[in-house]
């Protein structure tokens, strides 16, 4: 009977996370009962909270009697965060809507207040808390309401309330495409393999998990140590061989170096078992095993993004562990090996919440990758949720798609077991920074990498906050090259020299160097203007043998024959 009770158990879950979005109500529930039996004995921090609201109550009162009795402008009483845009338009700034947004502000920030910094909440459920009081408030923003936001007011009247017309059509068209699983609007104009993943190059290698694809190279002479690229399973290769103007596939390919890149299978429910050895095995070993053949007798510099950097570290150490020395150097693109500190993606990764998702996936097999986008865009309500029905259903506005936002729209899957495995053991129980990660049934520890290290994070990064990213200083006994450079996730990485508005900060601390916190490290580091791919492109370089002749494509005599034109079968996969 067991077994019947807990498949019972694991339905009714399951329903409730369809509905939820995955999220845990419980999680949410224990957090908020731990907030509120705490503040409900917490005497002091009700009569501060109490002291706080007269005092932004009088402020507000003087700003209203300045700017409506006395009808002129007036000096806001409290000024948006510095990533906070929603009421950047000078139209906020008369009355009544500069009185709307302004206590919006207040009673924002005394929410902020009233969640946090309560006597014996624990961090994780402030933490959650204070996320969900925002994400409600954020909500019901003057900014979001089309009788309150005086932008959206204008456009009406001027568009006679065509713009709500079109936005209403705007609208109905997302729900039908959403409803019948098609991409977003524009994103057909962006095809794979004729708009994006445009470099030339063959698969040379395929087994059920991966595709491996080695560009032709575009100089006379090439670096002997080629670059094997990891990118992460939960998005697809090709953010790195966007358009032509802003591949790094191109721009590797074009300062002399022999490109392999990976590229993963999307999961069905026959491959629900795979796991996380199974990654590590079929994908980064399978891969390197075959670019040594390909190029024999030369190391590899190994490359990662995000989650396919994680992966690429623990076969670094368990490499260095087993003797193998085939591996030049390690580059991680934002990927973290240490989850501690890993941001607010952590609010949605606990003992209740993993359980949730085990029930969903069950089912299913997989995760679709559209609930983990959901989970980084709710990180980023105003700019990636609100900000877009703002513009698209309230002004009737599109946004032009753009290479990048179609790529984000080819999402993914993960399997069940691969990604309980990763929730569980990285980022629940940091296995891999304690030591108790295995590889091949035997420990492994990242001292061991003894290659160098370059490591990039981005200063907007929800997903792998730089600060996380950093702690490789702390894990690796080896020299570590560390650059923070602007943009968030994807599009800090994705910076091809030209690109405006650039910068980025480098420096390298060796083996005998004094540990510098991330704070130290700011202030001692300078930016400097630009793109970061040139400074890598130098750092391989270094590391690198004199340009000689490319390798051929492929070595069918190894059984790395030829297999079809890139960007290959599996990335059209839906």
């Amino acid at each position: 009977m067991a077994p019947v009770r807990r498949a019972i158990d694991q339905s009714v879950h399951a329903s409730v996370a369809r509905m939820t979005g995955g999220l845990s109500p419980a999680a949410l529930a224990e957090a908020w009962f731990d907030w509120a039996i705490h503040a409900a004995f917490s005497p002091g921090k009700q009569a501060t909270l109490a002291m706080k609201l007269i005092r932004k109550q009088m402020r507000l009162a003087q700003f209203a009697v300045r700017t409506a009795i006395l009808r002129r402008h007036a000096a806001p009483c409290i000024d948006p965060l510095p990533q906070d845009h929603r009421f950047d338009d000078p139209a906020w700034q008369v009355w009544p809507f500069n009185l709307a947004y302004q206590s919006f502000l207040l009673t924002q920030q005394w929410w902020h207040n009233a969640t946090t910094e309560v006597p014996g909440v624990s961090r994780t459920h402030e933490n959650l808390v204070a996320f969900a009081a925002r994400q409600v408030l954020d909500a019901v923003s003057p900014s979001n309401l089309p009788w309150t936001n005086p932008v959206v007011l204008a456009e009406t009247m001027r568009t006679g309330g065509a713009s709500l017309a079109a936005g209403a059509l705007n609208a109905a068209e997302d729900a039908s495409r959403a409803a019948e699983g098609l991409r977003p609007v524009g994103a057909d104009a962006f095809p794979v393999g004729r708009a994006m993943a445009v470099s030339p190059g063959k698969v040379v290698f395929r087994n059920r998990l991966i595709e491996l694809i080695q560009y032709a190279p575009t100089t006379a002479e090439v670096r002997p140590e080629p670059v094997l690229i990891v990118p992460a399973w939960i998005m697809k290769f090709y953010i790195l061989d966007l358009s032509p103007g802003n591949s790094l596939v191109r721009y590797l390919t074009g300062q002399g170096h022999t490109v392999f890149m990976i590229s993963w299978r999307n999961p069905g429910l026959e491959d629900r078992d795979l796991c996380f050895e199974d990654y590590r095995r079929l994908g980064v070993m399978a891969a390197l095993d075959a670019v040594s053949a390909i190029a024999p007798g030369h190391r590899v510099h190994a490359a990662g993004y995000c989650l396919g950097g994680t992966l690429l570290a623990i076969a670094a150490a368990a490499m260095s562990r087993d003797g193998d020395a085939r591996l030049a150097s390690l580059t991680l693109f934002a990927a973290q090996l240490d989850f501690t500190e890993a941001g607010e993606l952590t609010l949605f990764i606990g003992e209740s919440q993993i359980s949730f998702l085990e029930s969903l996936m069950r089912n299913r097999g997989t995760l679709d990758a559209r609930q983990m986008t959901g989970a980084v865009q709710i990180l980023r309500s105003n700019d990636l949720i609100w900000s877009r029905i703002v513009r698209d259903y309230l002004l009737g506005r599109r946004e032009p798609m753009t290479d990048l936002m179609a790529w984000n729209a080819d999402s993914t899957r993960l399997p069940a077991r691969m990604h309980t495995e990763y929730l569980r053991g990285l980022f629940l129980d940091n296995d891999l920074a304690e030591g108790r990660y295995r590889a091949d049934d035997r420990s492994v520890a990242l001292t061991d990498i003894r290659i160098p290290i370059f490591a990039v994070g981005t200063e907007h990064d929800h997903v792998a906050p730089w600060r996380s990213v950093f702690k490789i200083h702390l894990l690796a006994d080896t020299e570590v090259t560390f650059v923070l450079c602007s943009g968030g996730h994807n599009a800090g990485i994705v910076s091809e020299p030209g690109h405006p508005h650039r910068h980025y900060r480098i420096r390298t601390t060796r083996v005998t160097d004094r540990y510098d916190d991330p704070d130290a490290w700011l202030a001692r580091t300078a930016p400097g203007a630009g793109s970061w791919w040139p400074a890598w492109a130098a750092w391989l370089a270094e590391r690198s043998e004199p340009l000689g002749l490319p390798p051929a494509m492929g070595a069918p005599a190894a059984g790395y024959a030829v297999l079809g034109a890139a960007p290959g079968t599996y990335v059209p996969e839906a």
